[in-house]
């Protein structure tokens, strides 16, 4: 039997690590003006040594320093001899003014003045959105439940997805759920249980819909909600008959309601076995396989019309998004020249204070230690945000040059252009032109457009030439908007049409960009315009 020995093997090998200085370069790069402006107050307020130029205020150093030159300009003056200051009389420094403003009747003041009158913030008066986890906990803080399946609840609750869908299955939210310490002595058909009576109560809550586990079900529980609305309408105009309505207006009154009635029992139907059949647009045979005339078929279809697939979104809407351009593309003398945004930018130096501290000899080694450490940070952003704007100004320059068509013209003008292709002209890697245009906006003739709109492939067009993938889109939509809609265009037709204007494209192609843009195919046109 052979025994274990030890050995020593030498090994090279080349690692690419980044260093704390690159990987600040690389977030900075990445960063648009607002992300970079809020970055660069949060670090002037970690890090004392890095002050902002203020033009229009002299910095404190500057104060100073002019003091001491202006007390020693005085004293070298020849003749000049200081003679004690002549004393003040506090009774003319009193501001009447103010006090018969503030602790007399002031009587009339004009609108503006007593409008500017220490007015609230209107911060104080702006509230959070809720959300649809806030609107649900605070249905169920409403009830009185019993604590498990309060518990169970709320968790169902937190495992609801932004459109309102309970998208864990039924085994994850059960070994998940079971972990919590108040759950270690319930059995698992227990906390079966406790699942399925949570589930139960939040999809009875506001809004109708969620927490299905799919469409069909989030459907479905929307109709059954306002079933049960119907049956408790009609159950009160029973016992509480309208006195108001009489004859053929209690008679026009009761069919509404049964139509709206059959309307609803026709789209559950719908929904609970034939959703295929829904997605072809076809009334008549949708009407047969329902055993149903045209006229229902068609009521139930414009009932699940009325329906909200996501039922979460009402309260989980994007918040509108500021937007800021970093750069501005301006025409002087006939050519197009590229211009960084830097309003409201804070422009950072060094303090001199510090640097004092430095070179102090009472300054103890600990602080000096600080000092520097504080020093080598603030002089490493600076380079950095010098190196971002370097790097965008140079991209856009790319740009401009590529693209001058269509600053002059328009989208039509548009030229496909490649991320690797500026990346190579420039000397730098792709990632590189990928973090410099990255959630960054440009002021143009044509509107305030987003660098990265500008990139993109392109297809063989006429004589050579390039067409964007944009245009091709467009060009797609276009044709089908104003094909015959008796005789829809097939993908092969299609295809044609745009080799003989010289583009060249497979029909897997033109099909594959009429999916991204959400045109059904030839047959579902012709049902639908049918």
């Amino acid at each position: 039997m052979a025994l274990l020995q030890p050995r020593l093997n030498l090994r090279v090998a080349q690692r690419q690590v980044l260093t704390p200085g690159l990987m600040q370069m690389v977030s900075v790069l990445a960063l648009n003006k607002l992300e970079l402006k809020e970055m660069i107050d949060a670090e002037m307020v970690e890090n004392p040594v890095l002050e902002e130029i203020d033009e229009s205020v002299p910095m404190l150093d500057e104060v100073a320093s002019q003091q001491d030159q202006d007390v020693r300009a005085e004293r070298s003056e020849p003749g000049s001899t200081e003679s004690p200051s002549e004393p003040k009389d506090s009774f003319n420094e009193i501001d009447f003014g103010s006090y018969f403003r503030d602790y007399l009747d002031p009587g009339y003041r004009t609108q503006p003045e007593y409008e500017d009158s220490e007015k609230p913030s209107f911060e104080n008066f702006l509230s959070q959105p809720t959300t649809l986890s806030d609107h649900l906990a605070w249905q169920l803080g409403a009830l009185s439940l019993e604590p498990g399946l309060c518990r169970a609840a709320d968790y169902i609750v937190g495992n609801l997805d932004e459109d309102g869908y309970l998208t864990a299955s039924d085994d994850e939210l059960i070994d998940a759920f079971s972990q919590f310490p108040e759950n270690q002595g319930r059995t698992r058909e227990e906390l079966c249980g406790l699942m399925r009576r949570g589930t139960d109560l939040v999809q009875h809550l506001d809004p109708a819909g969620i927490a299905a586990r799919d469409l069909r079900e989030c459907l479905l529980i929307q109709i059954a909600a306002q079933q049960a609305e119907l049956s408790q309408l009609y159950a009160r105009r029973e016992d509480e008959p309208d006195a108001n309505l009489h004859g053929n207006h209690r008679a026009e009154a009761e069919a509404r309601l049964d139509e709206r009635r059959r309307s609803m029992e026709v789209a559950a139907m719908i929904v609970e076995n034939h959703l295929q059949q829904l997605q072809k647009r076809d009334v008549k045979d949708l009407a047969h396989s329902l055993h149903a005339t045209v006229e229902e078929a068609h009521s139930g279809i414009e009932f699940i019309r009325t329906l909200d697939p996501r039922p979460g979104r009402i309260y989980n809407r994007e918040q509108t998004r500021l937007i800021e351009p970093d750069v501005v593309f301006i025409k002087r003398g006939g050519e197009w020249v590229v211009s960084m945004n830097e309003e409201d930018m804070p422009s950072l130096r060094l303090s001199m204070r510090y640097r004092r501290m430095l070179v102090a000899e009472g300054t103890e080694k600990e602080v000096k230690e600080y000092v520097k450490e504080r020093f080598r940070s603030a002089m490493q952003l600076m380079r950095n945000i010098a190196q971002r704007k370097s790097t965008i100004l140079r991209t856009c320059e790319v740009i401009v040059r590529r693209q001058q068509e269509f600053l002059d013209v328009g989208i039509e003008a548009l030229r496909p252009m490649m991320i690797k292709e500026v990346a190579e002209e420039i000397g730098v890697h792709p990632s590189t032109v990928s973090r410099a245009v990255a959630n960054k906006y440009a002021h143009t003739p044509q509107g305030v457009i987003e660098l990265r709109f500008f990139f993109s492939e392109g297809s063989n067009g006429p004589e050579g030439a390039d067409t964007p993938l944009l245009l091709l889109k467009r060009k797609v939509r276009k044709i089908i908007d104003e094909e015959d809609a008796r005789h829809p265009l097939t993908d092969d037709q299609l295809a044609a049409m745009l080799q003989s204007q010289g583009i060249q494209l497979t029909r897997r192609t033109v099909a594959k960009y009429r999916e991204d843009m959400s045109i059904p195919s030839t047959h579902q046109r012709r049902r639908r315009d049918a």
